[in-house]
């Protein structure tokens, strides 16, 4: 028989990520990204087998047992002592129950424990403004984000505020103050919550998906008006990322919300995770955008928005890398294998180029004067820290007149590289 413990106790100590449950299949999880069956069990679920896990995880939910029976779907989370917490998804298909449960580890890592890049914790030290999380189901984002959590509650002193449909990582308070909210049982929606929050003191505040206009508009508002605001989007990247906020508008309000959008947000991260080399795990590869003006001239303009990769491939300086420049650097440390690495690459053919280059996208004078000949000029090398972002003129608008933009009101910052601020 189907032991839901077991199998769960057995994907944890294998660092698996999702158990799948569905009929007719024998169990199944997800390690290193393949899915594979679980070796001890040979025989295929019935249905009886299910329904039967189902109603064990949701012995003490009682009302969240009911929505299942009326709308035959449900999200909720589920806790295993000493062992870990699970994201659960349970749905119908074909008249039997499946499930899906994500592992939620009790512990929170650090970034540099994730191996993310030090400019996470740049980022994690906004005061204000929107920083969103973007990719794909399995991306890791809820992981970033709670290390983002995590980074703020050890550094500040901070009231934080999550709405989240589950709670996934629990936060315990160190210096920070921390009130977790579960949409469903703490809160009917993403939107009602919102329009609370701000009455509830926060100075940051985690939304665990933008999912409506209402929940936008709200987010937006909070970073404008002082607050830090963490969500995450289902985008590949940066450029994506703009356009799916501004589509949750109608076409009357879209200039106005790429004013404030402009006007707030501080950096998007993107993730993939990609193979290690030694097949041993994964790695996560961020694609980041930090907000300079040249940027934000590139929000303000949708005929613009698609070129923000190139902001992003000479933002150095700022902490900003593509997609394949992170690739690159972790195919130099030798963390993930070239094969693995053009496979997960956005454009296959650049990154080769890129790999070629060691780097460099073109050519320059330099290269030119020795003719071709001999090692090619180094770039100098990057900062040792991670300069702040120009915090960008503040941008006004509305439906009905031009945009405008404020002089900037605070001190100077180290000289960037010519044409970055635009």
């Amino acid at each position: 028989m189907f032991d839901l413990h077991e199998a769960l106790r057995y994907v944890v100590e294998n660092e698996g990520s999702d158990l799948h449950v569905k009929v007719p299949a024998r169990p199944t999880a997800r390690f290193r990204g393949h899915l594979e069956p679980l070796p001890q069990y040979a025989d295929s679920l019935t249905p009886a087998d299910t329904e039967r896990v189902l109603r064990q995880m949701l012995a003490d939910h009682g009302e969240k047992a009911a929505a299942f029976d009326t709308d035959n779907e449900i999200d909720f989370s589920y806790t295993v002592p000493d062992l870990a917490r699970f994201r659960v998804n349970a749905f119908r298909q074909r008249g039997s129950v499946s499930i899906v449960a994500r592992v939620i580890p009790f512990t929170v890592k650090t970034v540099d424990e994730l191996g993310l890049p030090s400019v996470i914790e740049a980022i994690a030290d906004e005061e204000r403004g929107l920083i969103l999380l973007t990719g794909t189901t399995g991306s890791g984002k809820s992981t970033t984000l709670a290390a983002i959590i995590n980074h703020i509650n050890r550094m500040k002193a901070r009231h934080i505020v999550t709405i989240e449909d589950p709670i996934e990582y629990l936060h315990r308070d160190i210096n920070s103050i921390i009130n977790q909210r579960e949409v469903g049982m703490d809160t009917a929606s993403f939107s009602r919550a919102m329009r609370r929050v701000l009455r509830q003191d926060p100075d940051v505040i985690l939304i665990g998906e933008m999912r409506d206009e209402e929940t936008v508009r709200t987010a937006l508002s909070a970073a404008e008006t002082g607050h830090l605001v963490l969500s995450t989007v289902h985008t590949l990247d940066a450029a994506e990322s703009v356009n799916r906020i501004i589509d949750f508008f109608q076409p009357h309000e879209q200039t106005q919300a790429r004013a404030m959008l402009a006007g707030t947000l501080k950096a998007v991260v993107s993730q993939r995770l990609v193979r290690t080399a030694d097949h041993a795990g994964r790695v996560a590869v961020c694609e980041i955008l930090r907000m300079t003006g040249r940027a934000r001239d590139m929000v303000l303009d949708s005929d613009q928005t698609d070129r923000l990769r190139e902001v992003i491939a000479e933002g150095e300086y700022y902490g900003m890398q593509t997609f394949d420049q992170a690739l690159l650097h972790h195919v130099k440390a030798g963390r993930v294998a070239m094969e693995d690495a053009i496979q997960a690459a956005s454009s296959p053919h650049d990154f080769k180029l890129l790999v070629a280059g060691d780097g460099r996208t073109a050519t320059s004078m330099n290269d030119l004067a020795r003719g071709g000949q001999g090692e090619p000029d180094r770039e100098p090398p990057a900062p040792a820290h991670v300069p702040p972002v120009r915090e960008p003129s503040p941008v006004t608008a509305s439906a009905a007149g031009p945009l405008t933009a404020s002089a900037p009101s605070n001190g100077r910052v180290s000289a960037p590289p010519p044409g970055l601020l635009g």
